[in-house]
Parts: structure tokens; sequence; C-alpha cells
């Protein structure tokens, strides 16, 4: 089917040639409700009206210029995260791995700084944050790590959501320079922590002098309820990555510093030839400015409890469900038994959806789906699992 294509991805036999909204369409014209957004990444759903604008107007304009030059709408990107995040700077990279690739080099700085020798930064099972070397030696999933040997040194993995074993792995070792953790584990299947675990994790980083560096690539954006899923906890990391839908479908990826992880990166550190190009920050602009008009966090937030409190009536005496959660609109079903096959049977009834984990049906809507749009994801959903 797709000869000179790796065959890296076990992709549906699926070509869809247009989307609105919620909606996508294939090259036959049936029409399927995306209750995935690309994985979490068209927050303002398919062909924003005003996004296609800004960047047919950009295009129009000027596409690229490369970063030996001052580039307008990259400050005021890095001018509105700032005000959104309360951080200090921003690196502007492609995508959420590069993100994290640039958070990784800020440790590896940090560390230096201090003198430490063979610095670790610790991050946990279950954990995912991309796919190039170091990223992929960060996420904790071996599974992926396959075939990949020799992997960079310097990662520790530990259970998540589980203060005692930090606090004990931290009592051992004199060489940790960060933390890095999703505030919700989105791969593994929605993975919700203790409502005091990010606090605890920013009382260890201060009381130690490590950086806290938090991976918001699936969660940011106001998926979960508010721009950055750690604002519910009232604290601030001293580096963010965020990418996804930072620019609905562009690709975009930004690395966020405060405090003490500012300034690490210098002149020729670092850098990247498509980061932050204008093109993708006029798309980015866009995103932004349609996510606080609409008030699409809120949004998030009231449209999750509503779906959530659908899908538990709906099944209430459904035996194989262990668990139904959600923060904002990242949602998952959790069952007794592997479900993978959901997911074709899914789209066979028009409906894109996710499996994670094995047995986690992983839901991520666009921000901007309606209620009638939910109901319709509720209803397929359920009677998928009632039946499995």
């Amino acid at each position: 089917m797709h000869e000179h294509i790796m065959p890296t991805y076990a992709s549906l036999a699926i070509r869809f040639t247009k989307g609105a909204g919620s909606w996508l369409w294939d090259e036959k014209g049936d029409k399927y409700l995306d209750a995935l957004s690309g994985i979490a990444v068209c927050g303002l759903g398919h062909a924003h009206p005003e996004v296609a604008a800004a960047i047919s107007e950009q295009a129009q304009t000027l596409v690229h210029t490369s970063n030996l030059y001052y580039i307008e709408k990259q400050e005021l990107l890095a001018n509105k995260l700032c005000d959104l995040t309360e951080m200090n700077d921003v690196f502007f990279a492609n995508s959420g791995a590069e993100a994290n690739e640039a958070a990784i080099k800020i440790a590896r700085r940090f560390a230096a700084k201090k003198g430490l020798s063979q610095p670790i930064i610790i991050t946990m099972n279950g954990s995912f944050h991309g796919r190039t070397l170091a990223t992929l030696t960060a996420t904790g999933n071996e599974l992926i790590k396959e075939g990949f040997a020799p992997l960079p040194t310097g990662f520790c993995h530990l259970p998540d959501n589980d203060i005692p074993a930090l606090e004990a792995f931290i009592d051992q070792h004199d060489n940790i320079a960060a933390i890095l953790v999703e505030p919700i584990q989105g791969e593994s299947g929605v993975n919700i922590p203790a409502s005091n675990y990010l606090n605890k994790l920013r009382q260890l980083c201060d009381q130690h002098d490590f950086l806290l560096m938090l991976d918001e690539i699936q969660t940011g954006m106001g998926r979960t309820g508010t721009f950055l899923a750690s604002q519910q906890n009232g604290i601030k990391a001293d580096v963010v990555t965020l990418a996804k839908a930072l620019g609905n479908g562009v690709p975009i990826g930004a690395c966020l510093t405060q405090g003490k992880a500012t300034g690490l990166l210098t002149s020729g550190s670092h850098g990247s030839t498509f980061g932050g190009n204008p093109l993708a920050c006029a798309a980015a602009l866009c995103v932004l400015e349609v996510l606080q008009r609409d008030q699409l966090a809120d949004r998030a937030k009231q449209l999750g409890e509503k779906i959530v409190r659908s899908f538990k009536l709906a099944l209430q005496h459904c035996e194989h469900v262990v668990d139904i959660r959600h923060k904002g609109l990242m949602i998952a079903i959790e069952l007794k038994k592997p479900c993978t096959e959901l997911v074709s049977q899914a789209a066979e009834k028009k409906l894109l959806i996710n499996v994670a984990g094995g047995n986690r049906v992983r839901l991520l809507p666009p921000l901007t789906m309606t209620d009638q749009e939910a109901n319709q994801v509720v209803d397929i959903v359920s009677n998928l699992i009632i039946a499995h």
C-alpha cells in the first residue's frame, strides 16, 4: 500500500482528504468523527478558518529567513507564551521530541555548571518523551528502545507517582541534575498522579537544587482545563516543553525556562534551522489568540466532566471496565483485557479513537467539539465496550 514509505506505523487503511472541526472525510467521501485530534494536535479542530487564514497570509509574505536574523512573530510568540506561563524565555523547535532534547541539554549544562560528573536525569516508568536517541532513552518504556543500543547514558527510571521511591533514590545519589516528568502520562494510558505529586516534586527539586522539567507536550495548550496542567498545582517548573497543539497541525515545539534554568543555552550551544520560523509562529500566535478568546481551556474542563459523567452512567454495569479517568479532555477507559481491536471497530462506525497500553481506550477530542458530537462519541464507544 505504501511502497516507498518506511513501515514505522501500523496505519489503518484510510486516506483522509479534508477536515472541518471535529470531522474528517476520506477519499470515498465517508465522514468520520475525530475523537483523537491527530493525537492531541488539532485542539481547535481541523481546518480552523482563522488558523488557515493566518498560515495563508504568512505564506504569501515570508515563510523562512533562519534564526541568523530577528523574526518578529517569533518574538511575539515568545512574549505571549511567557505571559501565559510566567516563564522567562523560549527556544523554538519543530516537535515535542526536539523541545525535550533542548530540555535535556539544559539539564546537562546545569550539571556542568554545578561540577557534577556523570549527571543523572530522573524520568518515570511509563513515560514518553520522544523518539530521538536521547528522548527515547528518557522514555520509560523498554519496548520502544529495542534494537537501538547503545543508548545515551545519564537517565534513571523510577516508579511514577511514588515519592518514597524517589526520596530513597535521591538519598543514594549525589549526581542528580533534574527530574523530567509528564504531569499526566498520556501514551501509557492517561495515568493521573496524586493531586499533590507535582508540588512534592517541586519541593524536592528546591531542597536538593535539581531542575524540575515538565513535559507538557500532551497536557498543555488548555487540554486539561488550564493552559498548563501544572498550573492547577500552583507551581512553576524550571523547564516546560510544549508542542502538539501549539500549531494546530503546523510543526512547532517550544522549550521554556525560568529561574536557574534561564541563560544556560547560549549562542552556538543549540539551534534549529526551521525552529520558530515565521510560518510556524504565525500559526501558533493564531492558536493562542483563539484559545484565549474562546476560553477553550474552560471548555475542555467542562466538556471532559460531561463526557466522563456520561461514560460512567452508560458503563456502570459493565464488569470488564476497571476505571474511567480524565483531566479535562484527556480521557481513558481502562478495561480488564486487551482491546486494541476497538480502534478498527470504531473506525467501522466512522469514529476515530486510540488504545494505549493495550487495554485503555484513550480519547483526546478537539477542545472545540460540540455537546452533540461528544454524545455521539460516548454512544459509539460505550456500545463497543459493552459488546467487547
